[in-house]
């Protein structure tokens, strides 16, 4: 084994944590996860000369968990600074959007109005989201539920918030419920590793992915995955 996969892949084998929950970084089921963060563990399991495994979960929060307890290598996460504390992450490969869905007689048409005294928002406990929203609302309550629509449900919350992608198809697929176009946040997804990995290895990662953002590589994973609406981050 070279010194970076020693170090990126201790037992011989690169340990990638997909978060199966978010739709525009990973599709399919544990036993065959797709999208662009398994793209990328192959490809950065084969820079290695290793082999890649895929540790899924339902759940930005249990992703991050299996990072931090030294049960995967290699994580797909948004940047934060509650995650930033225990994982080395590269700059941003893909950029998405977090929304609000309001129900459709809701007198909040903005993201400003929508973090209100009484206002109640569902979030997916753990989301990138759920960190943001926790950490900047000065008003507004957060919520958090298994899924941020299913909690807005079952609560008769004020609004749900969520990744552009899956909250639109929400709204589309349900007349009582309307957009709020306007993003309440910009999420920056990037790869990440634990804080103990030589700077060589955190510097490869970062390396790696440049390239991969540069040559196209991004780009076409996204569009293969049926996620070309997915901003390749600059």
């Amino acid at each position: 084994m070279t010194s970076l996969s020693a170090d990126l892949a201790p037992t011989g084998v690169l340990r990638a944590s997909i978060n199966l929950g978010n739709p525009v970084l990973a599709q399919g089921t544990p036993d065959a996860p797709t999208g662009i963060t398994v793209d990328l563990a192959r490809e950065i399991a084969a820079r290695l000369d290793v082999p890649v495994e895929f540790v899924c979960f339902d759940a930005a929060r249990k992703s991050f968990e299996a990072m931090t307890e030294g049960n995967a290598d290699l994580c797909f996460l948004a940047i934060d600074p509650a995650r930033e504390a225990e994982v080395a992450f590269t700059a941003p490969y893909v950029v998405i959007e977090g929304v609000y869905a309001v129900p459709t007689d809701s007198a909040l048409t903005t993201v400003a109005e929508v973090d209100s005294a009484g206002v109640r928002i569902g979030v997916k406990q753990g989301s990138a989201y759920d960190l943001f929203l926790t950490r900047t609302l000065e008003h507004a309550t957060v919520v958090r539920g298994v899924e941020g629509v299913d909690v807005f449900r079952a609560e008769g919350l004020d609004a749900a918030a969520g990744i552009r992608q899956p909250i639109a198809a929400f709204v589309a697929a349900n007349d009582d419920v309307r957009l709020i176009d306007e993003r309440f946040m910009q999420i920056q997804q990037a790869v990440g590793t634990t804080k103990d990995r030589q700077p060589q290895t955190v510097q490869f990662l970062r390396d790696v992915v440049e390239e991969l953002k540069a040559n196209g590589f991004v780009a076409e994973s996204l569009r293969t995955a049926g996620q070309s609406d997915a901003t390749v981050a600059p």
